[in-house]
């Protein structure tokens, strides 16, 4: 079968580049429509469900929202997990499905089961299902400033929450724009509570006129000369004075009494669970570009840009929109990493066979062969949908060995067979070329076959292990496919037009091969004679190899480091810190950081920013840290301690004096400068910090998870686990997480005082809402009319 198939390509070599010419059209094609993502998104396929309710403490949400969520959830079909977290105000549960659920499947069965507890809920909560996404989608993030004086930031959020955040929401492949940072706009109705008592009046009776004293109303349709004119009841509150002329009752006389005359109205802030900042110089607002679950990365990002650029002319003067992390530098750079491999490989291709053989054009022929093999590659790629990344370009490169070692023996028992041939053999080379073919066309393609079907362990690999490495098998499988059927069909081909001539040398005549035939000839004797003791030996290096890594381990690690580009800053301290004090500390993190020649930006957050899938609490500090090209960073002295003093300035002339300082001892003097008391720093990449938070709900790539009936023992163990870790050999930091932690002022109502006042507990705990923390009467979602200056 084999030898007919290289038999009628060689007799029909027409036919064969025209299909090899549409087979090159199909890749290109598919290489365009190939989603584009730094690394595979390794993350469980899950469903967000996020709840808000204002002001209650997180025991009470973990009571009354977080647990009848879990437990509806949990007899999902296809659900494998569901995790709850309960913060001040919000509540996040996440539903965990089985291995190849689709996620738009997913989000309907999540939705009907929601429907069981309904009515269950506390009045006036709506849970909510986050996007289509995942932390992992965060793929490009964003601050907006002004020049020093300018503008506020309050009005810097409110053109991210109106202007900016909607434009680039319409981009295709953008699931949310989360924003994040500056200050949001609302009014403010501070009650005097010895004017109100004095005009007899309670904070229930403001609160009503309040919320009947903003709406419009339709009056339907009246007609006058021949037109019709909507009738409409204007209402709407629109600036601070319209508040103050709220009338919220009488006094004795009929006297109106106003909201001006027992409050102060004013334009304020809405409490803030998330603050950003750029480079130590100070807060800013900021937005986060959420991508939607398996889209092209590359396409969304550049798109985004696209989309920033025609809006930035319409931004008002001084305000700018400047980039704080794209994950687009990673991919283009995962692609420059396979072209340059390709090339290289090319090119060692060619000077093998140039050196080995002699002739300069037999190297044509596994010059073109690899690439086509390459490109025909992403044609079953692109249609399973299998992400170009990291480690599905991983899998082509690897496979690159393989896929030249068929062209070479194909070329060199062609050119063996014409240089060594009788004189009747290299006249008809043609037929002499086909008959080299075919004896080596057979074990060629069955050893690529055999190599191809030893990859069937890791597409057996399921969950994590599945999503990491099956792209990477997968890939290299097409690639050694398409390399096993060009060997038999293209490379042939290509043999009979470039391998001519009558004077090829043979390689008895080539010096380079006469000296490694030295080299390797007599070893080879001497083991074909020695069979046994060539054997006894072989087989003795498999203990050997065992003893040798379990005395001295070279250690292991499930997703090998990737150099990112970008440094990922999380210090935790214990919780209830205020967001004041939470920013003054990230104000001087970032302008430490900053001080490093290596350093472009620093870009922090703390606190949550508007979005579902980011549920971080004000004591921990997420900063993207975004580096320079690693040909601007700092020289740093090599050290040539380990050699002889003698030695020393030979080698600093020979090898250099100085060499480009690395990423880990770059690390480790930024972690030296930060340490300040009651934080522990993690410094890991974005994009492993959001798998590894994604799927364990652990900070850091290693932690340790204990479980318990008692939370109060739980973090009492974990505090005791905390100071027996910090004294392990390597270990940077370690942090227990506070469980349990948080401050609370408690307001005990005495049931049997309030009864004397015909007061009942709800009325009391209406009053310490709203004294004290404030309560909305009515939102307000009208965007502002206009944001000039």
């Amino acid at each position: 079968m084999i030898e007919k198939a290289i038999d009628y390509c060689a007799n029909n070599r027409f036919m064969v580049f025209v299909v090899v010419f549409l087979l090159m059209l199909g890749g290109v094609y598919s290489i365009k429509g190939i989603p584009l993502d730094a690394v595979p998104d390794i993350s469980d396929v899950q469903v967000i469900v996020y709840t808000t309710w204002e002001g209650r403490s997180p025991d009470l949400i973990e009571d009354q929202i977080t647990y009848p969520i879990v437990t509806a959830l949990i007899s999902a079909p296809k659900v494998k997990t569901v995790r709850g977290f309960s913060d001040f105000g919000f509540s996040y549960v996440y539903v965990i499905f089985e291995d190849g659920t689709d996620i738009y499947w997913a989000k309907p069965r999540v939705l009907e089961y929601m429907q069981q507890i309904a009515g269950k809920l506390p009045p006036g909560v709506t849970p909510v299902i986050g996007p289509d996404a995942t932390g992992v989608g965060w793929v490009y993030q964003y601050a907006l400033v002004s020049e020093p004086g300018e503008y506020d930031l309050a009005y810097l959020r409110t053109l991210q929450d109106w202007y900016i955040r909607y434009a680039l929401a319409s981009v295709d492949g953008v699931a949310e724009v989360a924003s994040v940072g500056g200050f949001v706009k609302q009014y403010q109705v501070n009650i005097d509570p010895n004017r109100l008592s004095a005009y007899n009046l309670s904070i229930r009776d403001v609160m009503a006129r309040i919320s009947a004293s903003n709406s419009d109303v339709e009056g339907r349709l009246l007609e006058f000369g021949g037109r019709e004119y909507m009738v409409r009841g204007r209402g709407y509150i629109k600036s601070v004075s319209d508040i103050e002329k709220i009338v919220v009752g009488t006094n004795r006389q009929g006297t109106p009494i106003l909201l001006r005359d027992m409050a102060n109205v004013t334009l304020g802030p809405e409490m803030r669970r998330g603050i950003v900042e750029l480079n130590g110089q100070g807060e800013v607002a900021g937005g986060i570009v959420v991508m939607r679950f398996g889209e092209n990365a590359l396409d969304v990002i550049d798109n985004v840009k696209k989309k920033i650029k025609e809006i930035e002319p319409g931004l008002p003067k001084g305000v700018k929109i400047v980039p704080t992390y794209d994950r687009s530098e990673l991919i283009h750079l995962s692609i420059e990493n396979l072209q340059r491999t390709l090339i290289e490989e090319m090119i060692v291709v060619s000077v093998v066979i140039i050196i080995f053989l002699l002739h300069f054009r037999s190297a044509f022929v596994p010059i073109f062969a690899l690439p086509i093999a390459v490109i025909a590659s992403f044609i079953p790629m692109y249609y399973l949908r299998i992400t170009s990344n990291i480690m599905s370009l991983g899998g082509i490169a690897l496979a690159i060995g393989v896929l030249v070692d068929a062209s070479i023996v194909m070329v060199e028992n062609a050119y063996r067979k014409l240089s060594e041939g009788t004189e009747e053999e290299r006249e008809q080379s043609f037929q002499t070329i086909i008959r080299a073919a075919k004896q080596v066309g057979r074990p060629i393609f069955f050893a690529l076959v055999i190599i191809i079907i030893s990859f069937i362990p890791v597409f057996l690999l399921e969950a994590q292990e599945g999503r990491m490495f099956k792209p990477l098998a997968f890939t290299k499988t097409f690639a050694m496919a398409a390399s096993s059927l060009l060997a038999i069909t293209l490379v042939p081909v290509l043999m009979t037009l470039f391998i001519r001539g009558k004077k090829l040398k043979p390689e008895s005549e080539n010096p380079v091969s006469k000296f490694f035939i030295g080299l390797y000839q007599p070893i080879m004797q001497w083991g074909l004679k020695y069979k046994w003791t060539t054997l006894l030996v072989s087989f003795a290096a498999l203990p050997v190899t065992v003893l040798l890594l379990i005395f001295f381990p070279i250690g292991s690690e499930f997703m090998p480091p990737l150099y990112e580009g970008t440094i990922f800053y999380m210090p935790i301290t214990s919780p209830g810190i205020s967001v004041t004090e939470s920013g003054r500390l990230m104000a001087i993190q970032d302008k430490i950081l900053k001080t490093f020649p290596e350093v472009h930006t620093v870009f922090g957050k703390a606190g949550r920013a508007e979005t579902s899938t980011d549920p971080a609490p004000f004591s921990m500090w997420e900063t993207v840290v975004h580096l320079r090209p690693r040909d601007q960073w700092r020289k740093v002295k090599k050290n040539y301690s380990f050699l002889p003093q003698w030695l020393r300035p030979a080698a600093e002339k020979i090898l250099g004096s100085h060499r480009t300082i690395t990423y880990e001892e770059l690390v480790n003097e930024m972690d030296k400068k930060m340490q300040f008391p009651g934080l522990q720093n993690a410094w890991t990449m974005p994009i492993r910090a959001r798998i590894d938070m994604l799927t364990t709900g652990i900070r850091t790539p290693v932690g340790i998870k204990i479980s318990g009936a008692d939370l109060s023992k739980i973090e009492a163990l974990g505090i005791h686990t905390e100071k027996i870790l910090k004294e392990v050999p390597g270990t940077r930091s370690v942090y227990a997480e506070r469980v349990a932690g948080g401050y609370f002022t408690d307001i005990r109502i005495k049931r049997e005082e309030i009864a004397r006042y015909g007061l009942t507990v709800g009325e009391v705990q209406d009053i310490i809402q709203t004294a004290l923390g404030g309560d909305e009467c009515h939102p307000d979602y009208r965007r502002p009319r206009t944001l000039s200056g």
